[in-house]
């Protein structure tokens, strides 16, 4: 049983970067940190290290029985990340067959050695013996210091020249958009979620100074740091995916993005215009109907509920208009099976949504891989909180490879050069992280 002890701590911002810095010598690692965000719904935590791992799986085939029998194993906090393309096996008429640079396995998990949580200004850890924790106090006691990385490692400062390349020109872009929109006009689809990447070949970067770097520049409530051996994810996302609070879940699509401005009166006007647009309206509607209609499947009757419309909320770069829809499940509903009807999220799919992604296949040049996927934890009691894979750098420390992708909602009213600037906008922070 794991057993939480308070930790007394004098800096916490000095602490969290030192427990970061912890990652450089560990296999399995994850940071999760709200960032303080004022006012998001249901948000619930600060900050959560999950550190080392006890267990681990990771799955690239019968996924979701692989996860839920390790789930029942190990009756504990997990954390992990889902990778998009999982959806081939919830829905097997679907298939992912593009470019995949960064080659993450669909699915992986781990029991945590040492799990910290950090919220209004309290640390508790969490360990599973008392060993554990004098073996945790040893290591914070000196994180700079070599003896306390495996092997010895220490942090590597070195970093490559940087050369991000579009995996489409814009013209290719513009021509793709096009041509989604006559599977629109026809009847096909009502909305896609049309994405491209960002690439880097042959470099080496310092994993953990470009998070701090992203995080600083982003400050998002959904932030991770993923280390799983080689495979790095840096993520600054602003939405959550599926959070489960007893016997509720909360889901919160985004649809609907506009850049920040630094005068204070054209950053209200802008703020306005996102509100009123009937554009965005109209994508957030189709997205949120979507999740109903997801929830649905799971939901005790009549308890779907769409609890905020058109919600605009400000972050570091971009305005959000953010939606969020609730409903009551039964008690003994598992993970697996929640997300065998809601996975992967409509918001980056489209409407309807197996039709979308049969579509998104057929634009895409790229494997989108953990990028539109969740990350984030299971507690022992099968509550769970994940966000959404956006806004984030992947990185495959041994092949050398960065991978960015940035995506926009494709409707029959779109305009394909504003579509293609609202990547650029939504790239920026990952790129500045970069330079």
């Amino acid at each position: 049983m794991r057993t939480f002890y308070p930790f007394p701590v004098t800096d916490i911002e000095t602490f969290k970067q030192d427990l970061l810095l912890l990652s450089s010598g560990i296999d399995h690692f994850c940071f999760l940190d709200s960032n303080n965000y004022p006012n998001y719904p249901y948000s619930t935590f600060g900050s959560f290290f999950a550190i080392d791992a006890l267990h681990s799986i990771s799955a690239d085939e019968d996924c979701l029985n692989k996860l839920q029998d390790f789930q029942q194993l190990h009756d504990d906090w997990l954390f992990g990340f889902l990778s998009y393309d999982l959806k081939n096996e919830i829905e097997q008429i679907l298939f992912s067959k593009n470019h995949d640079g960064i080659k993450n396995p669909l699915l992986h998990f781990f029991v945590p050695k040492y799990l910290v949580k950090i919220e209004n200004n309290e640390v508790e850890i969490g360990v599973c013996s008392e060993d554990e924790l004098q073996e945790f106090k040893l290591l914070v006691d000196g994180p700079q210091s070599t003896v306390h990385r495996k092997d010895g490692a220490t942090i590597d400062h070195r970093s490559s020249t940087i050369d991000i390349q579009h995996r489409i020109s814009k013209q290719e872009y513009i021509s793709s958009v096009e041509k989604i929109k006559d599977h629109i006009q026809l009847g096909d689809i009502y909305e896609m979620n049309f994405c491209q990447e960002y690439y880097a070949e042959d470099v080496i970067i310092n994993p953990l100074h470009v998070f701090q770097k992203l995080n600083t520049i982003s400050k998002a409530p959904f932030t991770s740091y993923f280390k799983n051996t080689e495979h790095y994810l840096l993520c600054a996302s602003p939405e959550r995916f599926l959070k489960r609070q007893q016997n509720k879940l909360i889901s919160q699509p985004i649809k609907g993005t506009r850049k920040r401005f630094a005068d204070a009166s054209e950053d209200q006007n802008i703020q306005q215009e996102l509100f009123y647009d009937e554009k965005e309206r109209s994508e957030n509607i189709m997205i949120v109907d979507l999740v109903r209609n997801d929830l649905s499947r799971i939901a005790l009757k009549n308890s779907v509920t769409v609890e905020e419309l058109f919600g605009i909320y400000s972050f570091e770069q971009v305005h959000q208009m953010i939606s969020t829809v609730t409903c009551d499940i039964y008690p003994e509903t598992s993970f697996t099976d929640i997300l065998k009807n809601t996975f992967p999220m409509g918001s980056m799919t489209g409407a309807p949504k197996i039709a979308a992604m049969e579509l998104i296949e057929k634009f895409e040049e790229t494997k989108r891989g953990l990028y539109s996927g969740a990350v984030g934890y299971i507690t022992p009691k099968g509550n769970f909180d994940f966000n959404v894979v956006i806004r984030s750098i992947v990185y495959n420390a041994q092949t050398k490879y960065v991978s960015m992708q940035a995506g926009s909602a494709i409707t029959i009213d779109c305009d394909a050069e504003k579509e293609y600037e609202e990547c650029l906008v939504k790239s920026r922070a990952m790129k500045l992280a970069l330079e």
